[in-house]
């Protein structure tokens, strides 16, 4: 069986049954590595794509359940060549210590931005909450996301 899902702005025919995880559609099939298994009970956050631009935690959501929504990877922000903002700041700030919880964090960020372009630190905070970093670069996470909110209303 095959299901098709618009991933980073094309369809693919992926060949998994309904209740894979899109986790694994994402990585094992379309080699996006972006996206990590953590904890598999959606409770730490690396595993974090957008879903019609709302964080959904990948490990936990059935392939068959995203139906023609559009999946957005970190793999879909930006490019090597142009970083998008947030991945620009994350470097910037060196937010990444270990780098397993990056992508819940930007992605989740993302969303934020998204919907709050001039976010408060406590707003920053209180949205990456639910993301588990055992490194301790939370305060660098913070100032990148806010560095990149300031780039992007800066972009417009």
């Amino acid at each position: 069986m095959a299901i098709d899902l618009t991933v980073n702005g094309a369809v693919h025919a992926v060949p998994v049954e309904p209740g894979t995880p899109l986790l694994y559609a994402l990585r094992n099939d379309l080699q996006l590595n972006g996206p990590k298994f953590g904890c598999g009970l959606a409770q730490c956050g690396a595993c974090t794509v957008l879903v019609d631009g709302v964080p959904t935690r990948s490990c936990v959501k059935s392939t068959g359940s995203v139906g023609r929504a559009s999946v957005v990877t970190l793999e879909g922000l930006g490019t090597p060549e142009r970083l998008h903002p947030l991945q620009r700041a994350f470097i910037d700030e060196q937010a990444a210590q270990c780098g397993y919880c990056t992508n819940g964090m930007i992605m989740t960020a993302k969303a934020l931005l998204d919907r709050q372009p001039n976010p408060s630190d406590a707003e920053v905070r209180t949205a990456l909450a639910g993301n588990l970093c055992r490194c301790g670069s939370h305060n660098r996470v913070v100032r990148a996301v806010l560095r990149a909110a300031a780039a992007m209303r800066e972009a417009k």
